[in-house]
């Protein structure tokens, strides 16, 4: 399965990735502070990566996985492929909901998507899609699958 590609700015609300009702997304709220910002008072693009980072961890700890002991199990889980598109700026100050959810599994590469949007007016900021693949810490090879309880775990959420 290749990696699902963003769509052009204008075809966005075509896009039914993008078209998901609030209940299957998985909401990490921010707050734009200084130290996220250009000298500007601009978010710098990289914050967005860390705050999908936060929310995807945050996201798998809320169905059981903790991903510290994810890696104490000896599986890693790399980012090998990222897509990002930015729409608007978020600004200091603002605050903003990060969304993420599961779009699909195959073996052990797992695909999310992501939506932040500016909280008070629910512009949408940023959407971007990432590609995770579990990897035996040991020997830095992919995994033949998952441990089963991860396994279980991201089947039954992203079949919500």
């Amino acid at each position: 399965m290749t990696q699902p590609q963003l769509p052009a700015t204008t075809a966005l609300t075509e896009d039914p990735a993008l078209q998901t009702t609030a209940e299957n997304w998985f909401e990490y709220p921010v707050r734009v502070h200084p130290h996220h910002t250009d000298y500007a008072g601009i978010v710098w693009h990289g914050t967005y990566l860390t705050w999908m980072e936060e929310a995807r961890v945050e996201c798998l700890r809320s169905i059981g996985i903790d991903y510290a002991e994810l890696v104490r199990l000896g599986c890693d889980m790399p980012v090998v492929d990222l897509s990002i598109r930015y729409h608007r700026a978020l600004r200091m100050g603002a605050t903003a909901m990060i969304n993420t959810r599961i779009l699909e599994m195959t073996g052990v590469r797992i695909n999310w998507a992501y939506q932040i949007k500016e909280h008070t007016t629910n512009t949408l900021c940023v959407t971007a899609f990432v590609t995770l693949v579990a990897v035996d810490r040991d020997n830095g090879k992919i995994m033949r699958r998952l441990p089963p309880t991860v396994q279980d775990a991201l089947t039954k959420f992203s079949q919500r």
